[in-house]
């Protein structure tokens, strides 16, 4: 499987904006394409990641998207953010993939897909205490397991508004939807998310709180060596 790419922080080209970041691509400056993309990198993968549902597809789509937006730099006018301006450009090419893959499909179908794909590589933050790190893991999977569960057109709003934390009015832009229809599609991929989640979690909420491993190994030999029983 695909590494999912991950933001990074932006080299010398770092805390411009987007006027001067572009200009200074168009001058082919290595640190402003550098900036650009780590800057984006997460946003756009999440994004193409939720219409394909496929980590290498997404991470293709990204790339191909970037490399439309770089040869058409002199298109973008500023009307929007770069951020929204690379999210549609990224849109368009996740959605051209999935028309060729799925030909007779509707890409704003909003009807139910099957769980078989893979699921979405979020981030998470690696703990010392192993049994913390499994719940921990296991929690993300069922977001994940949920999120990619949710019908098309839901799932992408899902992903800009919450995963992303994209404005209702940055979604609407990139996905050339009203906001209106943001607000409902979000509010419905909610209440899905919720209710799989419900019906999933109680196995998982089980293991809350470990008390495993070498917790209960220090605590053991702690009141053992105050009882003078240790070994």
């Amino acid at each position: 499987m695909t590494k999912a790419l991950q933001r990074g922080t932006p080299g010398d080209a770092g805390g411009l904006d987007d006027a001067e970041l572009v200009a200074r691509a168009q001058a082919r400056d290595p640190d402003a394409f550098r900036a650009i993309m780590q800057s984006y990198n997460r946003r756009l993968y999440r994004i193409a990641r939720s219409i394909l549902r496929n980590d290498s597809e997404a991470e293709d789509a990204v790339q191909e998207g970037y490399l439309r937006a770089f040869t058409h730099l002199d298109g973008f006018r500023g009307e929007s953010t770069l951020a929204t301006w690379l999210s549609r450009i990224v849109i368009n090419e996740a959605l051209g993939r999935l028309r060729v893959r799925r030909p007779t499909a509707d890409p704003a179908s909003v009807e139910a897909r099957g769980p078989e794909a893979e699921i979405i590589q979020f981030p998470h933050t690696a703990r010392s205490d192993p049994e913390k790190t499994m719940a921990q893991r296991e929690l993300l999977q069922l977001v994940e397991q949920a999120t990619d569960n949710l019908p098309e057109a839901f799932r992408t709003v899902f992903i800009t508004r919450v995963i992303e934390g994209m404005s209702v009015e940055e979604t609407a832009e990139a996905l050339g939807l009203h906001p209106k229809t943001v607000k409902t599609r979000l509010h419905r991929a909610r209440r899905l998310v919720r209710e799989q989640l419900e019906a999933q979690i109680g196995p998982v909420l089980m293991d809350a709180f470990p008390f495993a491993g070498k917790r209960c190994e220090r605590v053991t030999e702690n009141v053992m060596k105050r009882l003078h029983l240790a070994s």
